[in-house]
C-alpha cells in the first residue's frame, strides 16, 4: 500500500478531487499554505494499492494541461510506503 500525498493549487483543487473520485479513489482534501509565498494550496491524500500508483498520478496528471514553461510548477506529488492501514 502507497499513500499518494499531492500538493495542488486552490484553483485545481475541485478538478483534481473530482477526477481522483470519479476514477475510484479515495481522497482526502486538507487546505494548507505554503511557506514562502504564502499562496492557497490544497494537500491531497490518496490511499492506493501498489499496483494502482501509476494509474492514480496518471489521473492527477491528466487534470493538467501542457505547461506554458518548464519552470512553471502546478502539482507536487510524493508517494509514501504505508506501513499499516487500518479502515473500519
Amino acid at each position: 500500500m502507497k499513500l499518494i500525498v499531492a500538493i495542488v493549487k486552490d484553483i485545481d483543487a475541485d478538478n483534481v478531487t473530482s477526477t481522483l473520485t470519479a476514477a475510484n479513489f479515495r481522497v482526502t482534501t486538507i487546505a494548507s499554505t505554503s511557506g514562502f509565498i504564502r499562496r492557497g494550496l490544497n494537500t491531497m491524500l490518496c490511499g492506493v494499492e501498489d499496483d494502482q500508483v501509476t494509474k492514480a498520478i496518471e489521473v492527477i496528471r491528466g487534470c493538467y494541461p501542457p505547461a506554458e514553461t518548464t519552470e512553471e510548477k502546478r502539482c507536487t506529488i510524493f508517494v509514501l510506503n504505508v506501513g499499516e492501514y487500518i479502515h473500519f
